[in-house]
């Protein structure tokens, strides 16, 4: 351990040798490596975390640079994960980082957190916090949570010391359509640092044992105001004795969805005119979209049907394959017999193709 490197955190008196050692010691699970994860990950990095695990499936997208300050614009269409590693390598050398690029699912979740002491979910949806939650459960991880909404942020901690689960406070996961989406309604630029650096706090002191952990309460952080406030929320005893992973966390979709996977669309636009509606708003279109999709937001779908050909296939893309799913909802409602296909993972899956406009 490099005294120098440390000294200003060292010379503190709650903190200290033993709390730095503590520090290198630890194996810390980062999940997300876009607005929460590039804080979390370049403070712990900085301050002296041993090992650390990056989950991200992701490439940097231009629209990210406003708010993810660790990529720069030579980054962008490049593996997040790989591209965090190589500079936070740079800042510590140290450090031993560990690139997993992939997405976290049902089918590896227990396997990619085990190795690991402690989990921050840096993720940006329902269903990832969920499974994370259940996964950290079963395997007796604590986990330290981050959330965005608007000018808003949240922080808390979850399964430490026999605490509260994300499902204590959150018992049942939203409806799809429920759900605030950040390519439609934005997000500052600076909020997602001040949330994702209150997480880098949180698990420092997790890991150290020093000061008060947000167990069993959730702290909610209005930037517009700059006020804070506090819910405490109880263990509710069952949330802890979960036996198994559920069999699926995705959003309950009420029609029978047909999908198709990134790759084979890729194949799909190079070997024939297909029909790609792109739900997504008029400005998310414009900064980047598929050639030969045609922008129906999803907002105007009910008044602009006439524009589809339900006699063949309908492809159907938005950013993260959410907003697709409840277009499809609604032209089915109207054309129960239209061939309807989700783009899985939306535009997120795609940006490392050639194929846009």
């Amino acid at each position: 351990m490099s005294q120098d490197r440390y000294s200003r955190q060292l010379q503190l008196k709650d903190f200290g040798v033993s709390a730095q050692a503590k520090l290198s010691e630890a194996k810390v699970l980062v999940i997300g490596a876009g607005g929460l994860g590039v804080p979390v990950l370049t403070y712990l990095n900085a301050m002296g975390v041993g090992e650390i695990g990056i989950v991200d499936k992701d490439v940097v997208s231009i629209t990210n640079l406003h708010r993810q300050v660790l990529y720069d614009e030579c980054d962008v269409g490049k593996s997040k994960v790989k591209v965090a590693v190589r500079k936070l390598m740079a800042q510590n050398s140290n450090t031993k980082i560990t690139a997993i690029d992939t997405f976290l699912e049902v089918t590896n979740a227990i396997e990619i957190i085990k190795p690991y002491d402690y989990v921050v979910d840096a993720s940006d949806n329902f269903p990832t916090r969920y499974l994370v939650n259940d996964a950290c459960i079963l395997l007796n991880k604590p986990f330290v949570y981050g959330a965005l909404h608007g000018f808003e942020g949240q922080v808390s901690v979850f399964n430490a010391n026999g605490g509260p689960t994300y499902r204590c406070l959150f018992p049942n996961m939203p409806k799809e359509d429920e759900v605030p989406n950040c390519n439609e309604n934005g997000v500052l630029g600076i909020l997602p640092g001040i949330i994702g650096n209150l997480q880098a706090l949180e698990t420092v002191k997790l890991i150290t044992g020093i000061g008060d952990l947000l167990s069993g309460t959730l702290l909610i952080f209005n930037g517009l105001s700059q006020r804070t406030q506090k819910i405490k929320f109880s263990l509710v005893s069952e949330n802890s004795t979960r036996k198994k992973l559920e069999t699926s966390y995705d959003f309950q979709c009420n029609v029978d969805l047909s999908s198709i996977e990134a790759i084979a669309l890729q194949q799909l636009l190079e070997e024939e005119e297909i029909q790609l509606i792109d739900v997504r708003t008029e400005n998310e279109f414009e900064t980047e979209h598929l050639i030969g999709a045609l922008n129906i937001p999803l907002d105007e779908i009910e008044e602009r049907l006439k524009e589809l050909h339900t006699i063949g296939p309908i492809y159907f893309i938005c950013q993260s394959g959410i907003r697709s799913k409840k277009a499809i909802s609604i032209v089915k409602t109207i054309f129960p017999e239209a061939s309807c296909v989700n783009v899985n993972g939306g535009m997120n899956s795609l940006n490392s193709f050639a194929n846009f406009a």
